[in-house]
């Protein structure tokens, strides 16, 4: 993937992305609800100043951008396209494209990658630009809303309940785009159980190196009966739960910050260095320095 010399690697203030692990995206294409339509990549960039990206081999899944403010450009087929606020625009798999923010008013974008064997179900509005009307029937609010309760549900780890429920808010949230006549407000799911609280605390303890003894005391329970329950709602034991969101945490700090390798495997408690490289090859299939080198800008 080929970048201007104007990218700059600090990133843009606020940004936020998921790249979800190897063999979740392999769990994804094999799982009966999520074969159908699942995200692989999510983020949201705002005020993208000098944001740019050049695939002349194109991409594997489709890409969806979602300009929320300012402007940008996307060329496909030779064809350049300008993307101004409440503009959406899906970019065909395997197409070879460029886009970027424009200098004098840099976009605020939304943007997924998805793939599916259901994904030519919306193929109308693939490659090409889809505004959406400020009347107040479009609801942006709540589609935005939708997105950012697939957004964290990813963040809060890969439980098969969370990935095929954001696989079908994905298909809302698409469907909100080509169906803007229908769409109405998205019902916002609240869920107040012990489980949420358990992954909260889990994502507010990743820097303090908590063990099973930890949760289990703040909680009250004894470890075999939250081990039970956990598994229960989650399919995952709590500590391999709780790994599964370190990396996502690493993966942030690799793809939006400066700090070195060994800084971010001491910041996560990692043994080491090598045992922090091991495991996020393990579960990413790529090293951590491929993994910045890929991903981040």
């Amino acid at each position: 993937m080929k970048q201007n010399q104007d990218v700059i690697a600090e990133g843009f203030k606020g940004e936020k992305a998921i790249v979800l692990p190897y063999a979740v995206c392999n769990y994804l294409a094999d799982n009966s609800i999520t074969s159908k339509l699942h995200i692989t990549h999510i983020g949201y960039y705002p005020n993208a100043k000098k944001h740019y990206r050049d695939r002349q081999e194109g991409c594997k899944e489709y890409i969806l951008i979602y300009c929320e403010e300012g402007s940008g450009w996307i060329k496909q087929d030779e064809t350049t396209h300008n993307l101004k606020r409440n503009d959406v625009f899906i970019i065909p798999k395997d197409c070879a494209h460029c886009y970027g923010a424009k200098s004098n008013d840099p976009w605020s974008i939304y943007w997924i990658h998805f793939i599916g064997t259901d994904a030519a179900l919306f193929k109308h509005i693939m490659g090409e630009v889809i505004h959406i009307d400020d009347a107040d029937s479009n609801k942006h609010a709540n589609r935005i809303q939708l997105f950012e309760s697939i957004y964290k549900n990813l963040e809060m780890g890969y439980s098969p309940e969370n990935l095929e429920y954001t696989s079908f808010c994905f298909q809302y949230f698409l469907a909100s785009i080509q169906y803007q006549a229908q769409f109405r407000e998205s019902n916002r799911i609240q869920v107040d159980n012990i489980i949420q609280d358990i992954i909260i605390f889990m994502k507010d303890n990743l820097e303090t190196n908590i063990n099973l003894d930890d949760i289990s005391a703040h909680f009250n329970y004894s470890k075999s009966h939250l081990i039970n329950l956990f598994k229960q709602k989650t399919s995952y034991p709590p500590m391999v739960y709780y790994n599964q969101l370190r990396m996502q945490r690493a993966c942030s700090y690799l793809q939006f910050t400066l700090l070195k390798i060994k800084e971010i495997a001491f910041k996560l408690h990692f043994y080491d260095p090598f045992h922090f490289s091991k495991t996020f090859t393990r579960e990413m299939k790529m090293s951590p320095q491929e993994y910045r080198k890929k991903y981040q800008k």
